[in-house]
């Protein structure tokens, strides 16, 4: 037996009940559906388990050991520790926690660099820092790849840098930024870096160790799993940081910053994602793999070349149309950007396009997706911002005519 060379789609569109073959979902980055795994795990714990956990009595105590499984697997897949992950509700709700938790390390001129690529998540929260004497600058993306690049970054960086705060991958232009290369190069520089890889997350393997980052955000709704987002801080950092929680859990890591506790059930629910990608790992590879980032990494070929490949008929359809203006990297290439593809239509409406598109049973997205400071960059409207198309690894081949035949009739 021998691994397969290609990802077996049916086989993964199995695990979502969503994907009945009526609808065509292709606003992925905005949230992806949920595995039938992990709205298993949460309906097991809502029936069963649903009390307040680890009193000394058995139901509380198996309900304890539930959330407890949820944080563990959260940190697995990303490959950090568990008491380095904190879960929140939301990503934006996780860089605010952390900002203000951190805000006290910073003295008055110290200096926090942001772009004006990232999702207000990782944005907005730092920028307030400045009510407190920090210095914001702004690092520019490249408008003409849609990434950031290090030669931009270096005129920024300075003996008073303490922060540099970007994004793995942009949810608007699809490009994927070099985060060894830019890490590499905050560090040298003295400064920490915190990274938003929420539109990175669905695409490729998560490894904090490996790339050294400080901070990594994640948002799980968006890799297949309940409403819930993640984050990730070395330990020092977290140790050091001032408490969002009750005074006497100051010492109780990662509760620390969380102000209040998680979402039970959907804590318990994160388990289901590695039950997901292991059942895939499992259907796909030969080779036994001990840790869900390994079956994930193992995944990640087969994952990226389908992703690729159903995205070429589309990147031809965009790029040669006269109508139309991609943003972005103008290629399929998984090593340049992930299935993200935001682009104007001359003469029509964003909104007007999606309202458009569902009579089809075409579902995707218009406006600013969080991001104004990245289309205001572009030279977008913001009152009609862009269309967006994200297409993730249960997408399959006929997904994609459907959109094409829908948007040509358009156009």
């Amino acid at each position: 037996m021998q691994n397969l060379k290609e990802l077996d789609t049916e086989y993964v569109r199995s695990h979502f009940s969503a994907l009945n073959g009526k609808w065509a979902f292709l606003e992925n980055a905005g949230g992806t559906l949920t595995a039938n795994q992990v709205i298993q795990r949460v309906q097991n714990y809502m029936s069963h388990f649903h009390v307040q956990p680890n009193h000394f009595y058995k139901p509380s105590q198996d309900a304890g050991i539930l959330m407890a499984n949820g944080q563990a697997v959260a940190a697995e897949m990303i490959g950090a520790k568990q008491d380095e992950v904190m879960i929140s509700p939301n990503t934006t709700a996780s860089v605010f926690f952390l900002a203000n938790s951190i805000r006290r390390l910073f003295s008055e001129g110290d200096e926090i660099i942001v772009t004006d690529l990232d999702h207000e998540a990782n944005n907005g929260a730092w920028r307030k820092l400045a009510e407190f004497g920090l210095k914001i600058k702004e690092w520019k993306f490249c408008r003409d790849n849609g990434s950031l690049e290090i030669e931009t970054l270096e005129p920024l960086l300075s003996s008073k840098t303490r922060m540099v705060c970007f994004t793995h991958c942009s949810n608007i232009t699809g490009a994927i930024n070099d985060i060894s290369l830019l890490v590499d190069r905050i560090h040298d520089a003295g400064a920490m870096a915190c990274v938003d890889g929420v539109a990175y997350a669905p695409h490729r393997p998560i490894d904090v160790k490996l790339w050294d980052v400080d901070f990594y955000f994640c948002s799980l709704y968006k890799i297949y799993g309940p409403h819930l987002g993640i984050f990730y801080a070395k330990k020092e950092h977290i140790e050091n940081a001032t408490g969002n929680n009750h005074y006497f859990l100051d010492d109780n890591l990662p509760l620390k910053l969380n102000p209040g506790g998680p979402n039970h059930e959907l804590t318990s629910g994160i388990v289901g994602i590695g039950d997901y990608f292991s059942t895939l790992h499992d259907h796909h590879c030969v080779s036994e793999k001990n840790t869900l980032l390994d079956k994930v990494n193992e995944l990640s070929a087969l994952i990226s070349n389908h992703e690729e490949k159903i995205s070429q008929p589309l990147v031809d359809f965009l790029t040669k149309s006269q109508s139309i203006e991609l943003f972005g990297p103008k290629s399929a290439d998984s090593m340049l950007r992930a299935p993200i593809f935001s682009f104007d239509i001359k003469g029509h409406n964003s909104a007007e396009v999606v309202k458009a598109l569902d009579l089809d049973e075409v579902g995707i997205g218009s406006g600013h997706f969080y991001a104004p400071r990245c289309l205001k960059s572009l030279g977008c409207k913001l009152n009609d911002g862009l269309i967006r198309v994200s297409l993730v690894h249960y997408n399959d081949s006929n997904d994609v005519i459907r959109l094409i035949e829908a948007l040509e009739k358009l156009i």
